[in-house]
């Protein structure tokens, strides 16, 4: 396969091209820098704080997934990674571009392995399992594609109040011939019954603005806090919204913060914070709250910061690199200039006190990489342990 002679190799390269534009750095500082104290937030533990890594090593669930991928049964990679607990006790694992079995015993994958443009494994334990559309002699993916060729990446999840699965859903589609002919065109929330794992809806979320609400969903109190990212290639920024009670496909209880107010117009959504990856997670964090995210001020960078803020809406500050992601570049792991890293975020149902879960995708820039070696496209799985410095 060659990357223009297949529909399959163009979609390949444009997932590639993706985690490419994901790390694109961004230089700008931030535009709302309101303290804590302005805004009439009291302060917290965190006010002046900068957190440290002290330890970090691989989690054993990289394991699980490593042995879960390499049987072939299922899913054998993907990235996007977020995690959703259900109602039942297990862990819904959110992924977007995704390949299945089968594995060869040379660690390769067969041109022919299908290619999904996203998907869910469920954790029940270390018992692991693939949710996908169509059947299992054809697999598709869970949304899409349209019949005019748009695909869909998941995004962020969110479990509702009834026990269903809401995933944020961000439609890209093609405009051209070109590798880089194709954009972001919309954004959707899709909602599964978790007992069937049918798709019993797709309702657009705000799109006008140029945001796309999907980077993280996290409940607080009665609402949920939807974080979002302006991408502009070289440049992105983090936005913020609140959902009034929760769901999110009920548009017309959407706030945005506007950098000292709630208001109900999306084009007002401030920019809170440049340098923010695609993906990212803010999750509360003792007396305050977190940010974990790759650095995109740098392009094609391989660290991880975290910021603390005692305000869901920032200013984020304190940032440290927490992790390198040994696996960039050609001094990397894999020797492979090839090789990016992207859209690091936290797993706040797995944190053990001030050691937290982390994950980040790996990819090649060069379809063929991905085929040639499967561990190349799957996620990984850090444990990393902070301490708070003031």
């Amino acid at each position: 396969m060659t990357r223009t002679n297949s529909r399959r190799g163009r979609r390949l390269a444009a997932a590639a091209m993706a985690g490419a534009l994901t790390l694109a750095g961004a230089t700008t500082a931030a535009t709302t820098t309101a303290t804590a104290a302005d805004r009439g937030a009291p302060a917290c533990s965190l006010d002046g704080a900068t957190v440290q890594a002290t330890r970090a090593a691989p989690a054993p669930l990289g394991d699980t997934f490593t042995a879960y991928a390499d049987s072939g049964v299922g899913w054998t990679g993907a990235d996007s990674t977020y995690s959703v607990p259900l109602r039942d006790g297990s862990l819904a694992w959110i992924f977007s571009d995704t390949f299945l079995g089968p594995v060869a015993p040379d660690g390769s994958r067969p041109q022919s392995t299908p290619f999904l443009n996203n998907s869910i494994v469920l954790q029940d334990g270390a018992a692991l399992r693939t949710v996908t559309g169509g059947t299992a002699d054809a697999p598709e993916s869970i949304v899409g594609p349209d019949p005019d060729g748009a695909w869909h990446w998941f995004g962020a999840g969110l479990a509702t109040r009834r026990g269903d699965l809401q995933v944020g859903v961000l439609e890209f589609a093609r405009f051209g011939e070109g590798t880089w002919d194709w954009g972001w065109s919309g954004s959707s929330v899709a909602t599964l019954d978790t007992d069937t794992w049918q798709v019993t809806s797709v309702d657009p979320l705000p799109s006008g603005a140029g945001i796309q609400w999907a980077s993280w969903y996290q409940r607080s109190g009665g609402h949920v806090l939807v974080y979002g990212v302006e991408d502009r290639g070289g440049e992105k920024f983090m936005h913020v919204a609140k959902v009034l009670g929760g769901d999110l496909a009920d548009t017309g209880r959407w706030r945005y913060w506007d950098g000292s107010a709630w208001v109900r117009d999306e084009a007002a959504s401030a920019r809170v914070m440049a340098g923010v990856a695609n993906e990212y997670s803010v999750t509360p964090y003792r007396d305050g709250w977190l940010l974990v995210t790759q650095d995109t001020s740098v392009p094609f960078s391989d660290e991880i910061k975290a910021f603390v803020s005692c305000s869901p809406t920032g200013p984020f500050t304190g940032g440290a690199t927490i992790h390198r992601m040994p696996e960039v570049g050609a001094a990397g792991s894999y020797g492979d200039p090839d090789v990016i890293a992207y859209n690091a975020h936290e797993h706040p149902e797995l944190r053990d006190d001030d050691t937290l879960l982390v994950t980040y995708n790996v990819n090649s820039v060069d379809p063929d990489d991905l085929y040639a070696d499967v561990s190349i496209y799957r996620p990984r799985f850090v444990e990393i342990t902070l301490d708070v410095r003031h």
